[in-house]
């Protein structure tokens, strides 16, 4: 954790700032190691202070490293004024995409210091993994993988889409997985044509696409794959979908690479659906960043214009969606690489029928 905290020191001259307070749990975790809540960190040029309730105190002790620990007792903005005027902050950063009003009013009433906002100042450090997180990351893949060949053996026509994501839930906790990353998603028929179908009580019926995106958390990283399946056989139609999106996401796994610009990645996948006449039918990015949240930087969307760097993990997810008929995604997590990437789905990609 020192390095982690060593490169947010750095950041604060770069950017000019006395201190830093982190009030997103994802951020708080990063930086201190803590996997709990309501506590906060507040980040300095020389001392650095972890700041939690008596809940929390005994276990800050075993995973707050580098930081001294201090269990407020009147009340956490208290504390965080205490601890601010010590450190003779007079310009402290925080997160504008975290923090309420509420909480930047009082910290505005209670502080004597130029609140700075920063949109991105730990989650930019986020972007590039280390190996204990991409080894975490593909422990949760693996337990996702697993869980692939699992439902292939008991999916079925007269299924609920509910209860078959109940099924890979309990699967994957079996595995060791301590969460799932997010609402799975279990979408068949017509309602596959959704991108974000949540499972509901609709019943597979033959002839069927269904689209599975679903994942785990390992140690707070987490997994995310999609894979689309035929219950039953496939027709003409559904071949011809599935191929394209298959071609497209193949095209960007294999030309990928550290250094390209957000957009151009997208472009490798869309610009194949645009030339078989689906362009229409894909709407959202290509991919994302993925790490202790399931949706981090990157993005790899038509409008990103951040360059892309080695280190980083993000999905390759395209996808064809037609109203009244269906849809087709498939989603790997790939590593990135100076010279292309790795992929870290092995789970097939084949049209299979079930």
């Amino acid at each position: 954790m020192y390095s982690r905290l060593n490169a947010s020191k750095n950041l604060l001259n770069e950017k000019g700032l006395d201190g830093f307070i982190i009030f997103k749990p994802v951020n708080v975790t990063y930086v201190t190691g803590f996997t709990g809540d309501d506590s906060v960190a507040i980040i300095s040029k020389k001392d650095s202070y972890f700041i939690t309730d008596s809940r929390y105190t005994e276990q800050a002790l075993h995973e707050v490293k580098d930081f001294n620990i201090i269990e407020h007792k009147t009340g956490i903005m208290d504390a965080i004024k205490e601890y601010v005027d010590m450190l003779h902050i007079k310009k402290l950063g925080f997160e504008e995409d975290y923090l309420t009003y509420g909480q930047y009013s009082e910290l505005k009433d209670k502080l004597n210091v130029e609140l700075i906002p920063e949109k991105s100042f730990i989650e930019g450090l986020r972007e590039i993994k280390d190996e204990t997180e991409i080894e975490n990351i593909k422990k949760a893949q693996y337990i996702t993988e697993n869980t692939f060949e699992y439902f292939l053996k008991f999916i079925k026509v007269g299924m609920k889409e509910r209860d078959i994501a109940l099924e890979m839930e309990y699967h994957m906790k079996k595995l060791g997985a301590e969460d799932k990353s997010f609402d799975f998603i279990v979408a068949s028929g017509k309602r596959s044509s959704m991108p974000h179908g949540k499972a509901s009580d609709k019943i597979i019926e033959n002839g069927d696409f269904v689209t599975f995106d679903y994942g785990c958390k390992v140690n707070g990283y987490c997994s995310d794959m999609t894979r689309t399946v035929v219950v039953g056989k496939a027709n003409d139609r559904q071949k011809e979908i599935y191929n394209t999106v298959l071609e497209a996401q193949m095209n960007a796994i294999n030309n990928l690479k550290a250094g390209m610009i957000e957009n151009e990645g997208d472009n490798l996948a869309r610009r194949v659906i645009d030339e078989k006449g689906y362009g229409n039918y894909f709407g959202h990015s290509l991919g994302h960043g993925v790490g202790l949240e399931i949706h981090e930087r990157p993005v790899l969307s038509p409008r990103g214009n951040n360059v892309l760097k080695a280190g980083m993990i993000v999905t390759i997810e395209p996808g064809i969606y037609i109203p009244d008929f269906g849809g087709v995604r498939i989603e790997d997590m790939v590593l990135l690489k100076e010279d292309g990437v790795i992929d870290l789905t092995n789970s097939p990609k084949v049209l299979i029928e079930v």
